[in-house]
Formats: C-alpha cells, structure tokens, sequence
C-alpha cells in the first residue's frame, strides 16, 4: 500500500450524475494495480469530512489512473467539483484482484458505480484478445455511457426500456449463460444486483467471481467496519476470525461459494 499525492488531470460528467477522474500517481501505478483493486481517498482534508471514499481503479495507463463515481452525498459532491490540478490524496493499491479466465467464457457484470472495475476488466481481456461478455445495467439511458452492441458482446440493459434490454441484468445473463460454453462470472455493482447473481450462480453452480461493495471507516483491517459472513463450513460458532471476512483486506473479490448475504 503506497500513501500519495496524486495530481488531477481531467474530472468530468459522463452521464447523468456519474463523473470520472483521472489524476497523476506514479507509485501507486508502479505496484501494478489489477482490476477489482482499490484507493481510499481523502475528499477534503477539514474535520467535516473525516473518514477516506474507497473508490474501485477503473483504468491505468502509464502513471495514470481514473476512478468512476457518482454523486451520493457531500463526500462526492467534493469530488466533482475537483479542478485540473489539484492535489488529491491516495492511499492504494488496496484488496485483491479479478483472478483467473482461462479455459472459461468470462461474461462481466457491472451496475451503478460498481462498473469500474468491470470497465477495466473489460479492456484487459480485449488487450489480451481473451473473447467475453459484458452486461451493463442501469435505471434508463440517461446513466449508460456505453453503448448497446450484441455484435460487439456489450449489453445493455435500463429497467424502464429506454435503450437496450428492458430490465434487470439477470435475464441477459442467464441468457449468455445458456449461450456460451463454461461460462465465468464476474460482478459488480448494487448489493441487489450482487445478491441476484450470487443466487443464480450458486444454483446452477457456475464459478463466480464478485466484488463486494462496503461502507469502510479505514481500509486496512483496523475499525472491523466491512464485515462479511463466510459460508459456514463446519466453523465453530464461537470463531468469529473464522466466521467473519474483511472486505477491505480478505476482498473486495470472493468466490461466490465463499461468502454469505445476510
């Protein structure tokens, strides 16, 4: 984990209400982060603003980085009116990180903010020539800055029909999923999206990968803030190490098979 100051270089609107950043970290790019890693990042450095925004990497390039955010409250509301050059303060690479493809049909899964890591994911296995789905969802055209692309292997989905698949992304999935030969999983977005494919996959057992989204006061293990239950598995009840995961240091990326939603 590097502490850094990085450097804004562009911060800007690209759908309604979802802003992305890009800023200047060279250590933190040299540790080479892998999507599903993490920063936590200092919004404002005043006692009104105390704790740190984990925010998922959605691209590196060279000594670049960018993150995709949307505005929730005063935290990210700060962000958003962030200025070219102005200092932002990092500490990253945080979690673990999307794991292996190989042998399988990869098909991603994002919604809401969850799309960073999957947005870089994306573009990794198109670097590396590894064929795979991506399914987007999001509540109308409005929050989509992708575009609906079947030819393409992008879909999209809104759950009022404006553009592409009208609903949900679970129909579009199991559909893929009924399509495509060893199909993977991997997700990221709301906890109901994440609880939708978590239920899906553990029952037609296919291997999943999800990055779990948690409010977080430190990011290092020390507030035991982002507790997640384990799938129990002859665990004594008393073993609360054994019972319990941090996001923060164990995650944010589990094996759907390993975790428990509550």
């Amino acid at each position: 984990m590097i502490a850094e100051k990085g450097t804004v270089l562009n911060n800007k609107e690209i759908a309604r209400g979802i802003y992305q950043m890009t800023f200047s970290a060279e250590r933190i790019c040299n540790e080479e982060p892998f999507p599903g890693q993490f920063l936590n990042i200092c919004v404002d450095d005043s006692w009104e603003h105390p704790l740190r925004r984990p925010m998922s990497i959605a691209d590196v390039n060279d000594n670049q980085l960018s993150i995709i955010y949307k505005i929730f409250g005063e935290g990210t509301k700060i962000l958003s009116e962030y200025k070219n050059g102005y200092s932002i303060d990092l500490l990253g690479p945080l979690g673990n990180s999307f794991g292996e493809t190989e042998g399988t049909t990869p098909i991603l899964i994002g919604g809401g903010v969850g799309l960073s890591p999957i947005i870089w994911f994306h573009k990794v296995l198109q670097t590396n020539g590894v064929e795979h789905k991506i399914v987007v969802g999001a509540q109308s055209v409005d929050e989509h800055f992708l575009s609906h692309d079947p030819e393409e292997n992008i879909y999209l989905t809104t759950d009022d029909g404006s553009t592409g698949e009208h609903g949900t992304v679970m129909p579009t999935v199991k559909k893929i999923c009924d399509e495509v030969e060893n199909p993977k999983l991997f997700a990221c977005g709301p906890e109901l999206m994440v609880k939708a494919v978590h239920l899906f996959v553990n029952e037609f057992d296919f291997p999943c990968e999800l990055s779990v989204e948690s409010y977080m006061g430190c990011a290092t293990g020390l507030c035991q803030g982002c507790v997640i239950e384990r799938a129990f598995n002859g665990v004594k009840e008393h073993s609360y190490h054994e019972r319990y995961s941090l996001v923060c240091t164990d995650g944010p990326i589990y094996h759907a098979k390993e975790i428990v939603f509550s």
